[in-house]
């Protein structure tokens, strides 16, 4: 959709570009030729043909849901002793440099608190491709990457991500936490810029428009941009499109922008996408997601939220990781050729970031080949989804189950109850959510099976109510 946005982004670009301020990206390229893998290695990396994919578990898949931790750890954790993680204990039985504990006392457990969804994380072309780019480049160059840190590995990873989530264009950063920091610094900036460096008119602002739940690099990000006096702050109630309509029919800045969540990391529950994009239509504002917990999860291709709306052409920029169901590491902005110009010109957390490491970047890249192909994952993980409601009958619409139980007390007591059944599930607690709404949040993967469900479940049962649980999302504001 055209709009004055397009225009105002040239604007923003042709001032930096009169004060000699715009920024480049130049791949340096690390070369094909110089590597030598052998036939059966050669199937598995970006330069090299085909990826090797799977067509259902392998006994490989269990190290993402199944860890172990140290006798000494454990009794911490269940006498809810505070710990500053240096309890290191080997095979050996050595801790902290001294003999004395026996190598065997270590505690098996059943891993439902991560956001490793598809089990990706210890794929074997996912750590083939981490190893091969390492064997041959070590860590790569080491720098930002507007000055030496950007490789043709970015590059294609780039090209890779932009082609899934259908945008022109993709900037990498080192976290998700990065991606949201940069984006909203960048979008505030426009003010400034546009008003040739003096300070902007309330009319010249840019006015953000947020959801209370937003994740909190969001906010950091808005609140940054808000310091320095660039934009004005709306926070409208989580997922309440008469209240986010009724804030943009009342304001009269002309640039508005809307940012949101696609799937909510606390709360397990979907941005109306399909709403927002109809609002979209009616304000004309921007359209930001953060989809870093639907991306490889959701739609046919992995696209994620958008996808599986069927709005991808009405998201106008999106934020996503590499972290969660990539099972690998790093940050990434999907959006049109200006905003990344613009982003990486004005994205202060992009521009003073070391780039990732170019193993990092080869085992991503392998990740999205590999979540795109093997579409057994995103059928099993929503099936656990089926399991999980049809065992416990809390209505869930996600791999993301919160399970609200008020004060800490409470959500400490069953954390450690689920810790001693043998269960990694952490209590979730103020500030990270508001008080008396803590929680115990269960993350299910396409790895588990029916069978850790049953478990599961049979444990949750004894110290928690089931028809208790309060499903109702709690919407407060951070800001």
């Amino acid at each position: 959709m055209e709009s004055s946005w397009d225009n105002w982004v040239e604007e923003a670009l042709s001032r930096l570009e009169s004060l000699k301020l715009l920024r480049s990206l130049r791949p340096i390229s690390l070369s094909r030729e110089e590597v030598k893998p052998t036939e059966v290695e050669s199937r598995n990396f970006v330069n090299f043909g085909e990826f090797e994919t799977f067509d259902g578990l392998r006994s490989w898949d269990r190290s993402s849901v199944e860890v172990e931790i140290a006798e000494p750890t454990f009794q911490k954790w269940v006498n809810d002793v505070p710990s500053s993680g240096d309890e290191i204990i080997n095979r050996d039985g050595v801790v902290d440099g001294h003999l004395g504990v026996s190598p065997q006392q270590f505690r098996k457990l059943l891993l439902f608190s991560g956001n490793d969804y598809l089990g990706l994380s210890s794929h074997p072309t996912i750590r083939k491709a981490a190893i091969h780019a390492a064997q041959e480049y070590g860590m790569g160059p080491r720098g930002s990457a507007l000055i030496c840190g950007y490789t043709n590995y970015h590059s294609i990873l780039e090209s890779c991500l932009s082609d899934l989530k259908k945008k022109e264009d993709c900037l990498l950063c080192p976290t998700g936490f990065a991606a949201n920091m940069a984006v909203m610094v960048t979008i505030g900036s426009i003010g400034s810029l546009l008003s040739a460096g003096r300070k902007p008119l309330k009319d010249e602002k840019v006015a953000i428009f947020s959801d209370a739940l937003n994740h909190a690099s969001i906010i950091d990000g808005i609140r940054l941009a808000e310091r320095h006096q660039e934009v004005e702050v709306f926070v409208y109630k989580h997922c309440d499109m008469s209240h986010l309509n009724a804030l943009l029919t009342s304001c009269t800045m002309k640039k508005k922008v809307v940012v949101s969540d696609s799937l909510f990391s606390m709360d397990g529950d979907f941005a109306p996408l399909d709403k927002l994009a109809g609002l979209r239509r009616k304000h004309r504002f921007l359209l930001v997601i953060d989809d870093a917990h639907g991306t490889f999860v959701c739609g046919k291709n992995g696209g994620g939220v958008a996808e599986e709306y069927g709005c991808e052409n009405d998201v106008d920029i999106c934020i996503g990781t590499l972290s969660k169901a990539a099972g690998c590491h790093g940050g990434f902005v999907a959006c049109s050729k200006k905003w990344k110009q613009l982003l990486q010109s004005r994205g202060r957390s992009f521009i003073f970031s070391t780039a990732s490491p170019v193993p990092v970047v080869a085992a991503a890249h392998a990740a999205v080949i590999v979540a795109k192909n093997e579409t057994w994952r995103r059928r099993a993980i929503w099936k656990r989804v089926q399991e999980f409601y049809a065992l416990t009958g809390i209505p869930i619409t996600s791999p993301i189950i919160s399970l609200i139980v008020g004060s800490e007390e409470k959500a400490l007591h069953a954390s450690r109850h689920l810790l001693r059944a043998g269960f990694h599930v952490t209590a979730i607690r103020p500030p990270t959510v508001p008080p008396n709404s803590c929680r115990l949040r269960i993350t299910l993967s396409a790895v588990h099976t029916i069978d850790d469900l049953k478990k599961l479940a049979a444990a949750l049962s004894l110290c928690i109510n089931f028809p208790d649980i309060d499903k109702n999302s709690i919407t407060y504001s951070k800001l």
